[in-house]
């Protein structure tokens, strides 16, 4: 055997369909990407139509399988609607990454149940409606990957961590539950934890220097993250080569949780 077929063996998506929320911008679009790349028929989800079209537009003309399905996911609707679009699109999804999120963080004084039941919505409803909608049909058919994108404000508290933080903690008990349910029938579900990331959804502290530096600096690596650090992760998490890895956060972080 030779290194790329072993290789492929373990890490190859082809034949493989992709769902992956929150897919045309930040980690997400670096998620799509890598898991389109890897061979897996790619669905991305996201509001903004621009930029899904751009995402897939990208995708296809590297040769990759990639379209787009524009949805609210702040609503079970719009959930509704994602998932029976993304689905008719190349089947039903192998692979579910639910990587969309809202940050809203005002003072914890200051946050109203509007503000608590948006970021419910979006970061834990949402993931639970579409595990909910693939993660028994996956199960039947043997296979199956489920991947959130959690945060360090799951496991700490800082920079005013609010409904966001309980939101992406709630996620990872969320995998836990889901991994009970399916992983006996080949469906793994675990969690992706970034460090801070110079994304869109992190804009209200990227646009602060002293603070980005200082972000950095608590790294081991010296450097904030980029999208591109999730690929090979994600890539490892969706494939066979991880058929014994599920309930797991796995921190893409740079050593931020532990120096």
């Amino acid at each position: 055997m030779t290194s790329q077929n072993y290789l492929s063996e373990l890490f190859s998506l082809e034949g493989r369909v992709a769902v992956v929320t929150g897919g045309s911008s930040g980690i997400g679009r670096g998620i799509a990407g890598a898991l389109a790349r890897a061979g897996a028929g790619v669905v991305v989800v996201a509001r903004g139509e621009a930029e899904l079209r751009r995402t897939a537009r990208e995708l296809t003309a590297e040769g990759c399988r990639a379209s787009w399905v524009s949805a609210d996911l702040g609503t079970s609707e719009g959930v509704r609607i994602a998932a029976e679009e993304s689905a008719a699109v190349f089947g039903e999804p192998d692979i579910l990454v639910n990587s969309a999120g809202i940050n809203l963080r005002p003072p914890m004084g200051e946050l109203d149940e509007d503000v608590w039941d948006t970021t419910m919505a979006v970061n834990l409803k949402a993931p639970h409606l579409l595990g909910r909608r693939f993660g028994p049909r996956m199960a039947e058919r043997g296979f199956g990957r489920i991947i959130h994108i959690t945060s360090q404000q799951a496991h700490r508290a800082f920079v005013q961590s609010g409904a966001y933080g309980v939101s992406k903690g709630a996620l990872e008990s969320l995998a836990r539950s889901q991994a009970e349910a399916w992983s006996p029938y080949g469906v793994t579900c675990n969690t992706l934890v970034p460090g801070f990331v110079m994304t869109p959804l992190n804009e209200r502290l990227s646009s602060d220097p002293e603070r980005v530096a200082a972000l950095a600096a608590r790294t081991m690596v010296g450097r904030n993250g980029l999208a591109g650090d999730f690929e090979g992760a994600a890539v490892f998490l969706a494939s066979a080569a991880s058929a014994y890895v599920t309930g797991q956060s796995l921190f893409v972080d740079g050593g931020f949780s532990v120096h």
